[in-house]
């Protein structure tokens, strides 16, 4: 699962890991104990309810534990001539010559509804390292596209 984050995007996972490990945790453990006084657990939808919760707690945990762990973490992109991690470019697409604004950001600060593209997807992979001027294609599960990189931001 060896993502690309940045240091803040570590710092948000430490964050979300210690709130569910502690604070969550706890908050199951009571809803699931008062649950238990309910009865028989076998027909308790309450209680099941807290095992579940615990259970998606717990796969959240590991899951931030897995991110943490084998992230590769680098940091914001210092030169600003060419593209990298929170780096804006204006581009256009050369078939339909359409132009658009992206930002290349880390695969957890990745929206496209605002053009915040993820150095890890096709787009984000094909523009990483490059300078204005320069055309692109772009190998994406549609088809290849090419775009270009009319300035970058």
């Amino acid at each position: 699962m060896n993502k690309t984050l940045t240091e803040e995007n570590i710092k948000k996972l430490k964050e979300e890991l210690d709130y569910r490990m502690t604070v969550k945790r706890a908050e199951i453990a009571k809803v699931k104990m008062i649950a238990a006084e309910l009865g028989d657990r076998s027909e308790n939808a309450e209680y099941k309810a807290a095992c579940e919760a615990y259970r998606e707690n717990d796969d959240r945990i590991q899951y931030l534990l897995t991110m943490i762990t084998t992230a590769t973490v680098v940091k914001s992109n210092t030169d600003k001539s060419v593209l990298g991690i929170n780096s804006k470019a204006r581009i256009k697409f050369v078939e339909d010559d359409d132009e658009d604004v992206v930002t290349l950001v880390t695969t957890l600060d990745s929206d496209p509804a605002k053009m915040h593209i993820s150095i890890e997807s096709d787009l984000g992979k094909a523009l990483s390292g490059k300078k204005a001027g320069e055309v692109v294609e772009v190998n994406a599960p549609s088809g290849m596209y090419k775009v270009e990189i009319l300035e970058i931001l």
